[in-house]
């Protein structure tokens, strides 16, 4: 049995309805408890996935986007921005980078990346491939640490390159 937590305004838009059917995709019970407390209680496997399907739900991706983590080449990052800036008008100020003028730099990484991100809280979810997710995170950790937007979507074309070159043994 597992216990996570996810914000309570993710949690309240999980009616019995979506809970029983994604107790049913996800081959586990999931209780919601006090409002954001998660039980699932499952096989081992099952509740691995249930948990990240619902971290990756509970950091702001739609059901749909978060049960592509049932295929095993999926998987799920986060990227939490307490962890390399000190307060709350940074982590706005690095979001709305990240975000772009009316979303089109968040697009432009999804776009290239093949990844789906998604800009909630205090960080960045990703879900992809492990390449995906390597390319997405190139820009990224450009973005955060200040540098330009340039900058960033060069890193991802660099990064493209090297995972393109070593799937074919260049």
């Amino acid at each position: 049995m597992q216990r996570i937590l996810i914000p309570k305004q993710r949690a309240a838009l999980l009616d019995k309805k979506r809970v029983g059917e994604l107790e049913e995709a996800l081959r586990c019970r999931i209780e919601i408890e006090e409002g954001n407390d998660v039980l699932i209680d499952g096989d081992g496997y099952w509740e691995y996935v249930a948990r990240n399907v619902l971290m990756a739900y509970g950091r702001g991706f739609s059901i749909a986007e978060a049960m592509k983590l049932l295929a095993e080449s999926y998987f799920f990052k986060y990227l939490n921005l307490k962890d390399s800036l000190s307060n709350d008008k940074q982590i706005r100020r690095i979001k709305a980078r990240i975000i772009g003028s009316n979303g089109k730099t968040k697009k432009r990484i999804e776009e290239f990346s093949g990844a789906v991100l998604s800009v909630y809280g205090n960080g960045v979810g990703i879900i992809g491939t492990e390449d995906e997710i390597e390319i997405a995170m190139a820009a990224l950790r450009i973005l955060v640490g200040g540098g330009m937007h340039s900058n960033a979507y060069r890193a991802m074309e660099l990064e493209k390159k090297k995972k393109t070159s070593s799937h074919f043994g260049v």
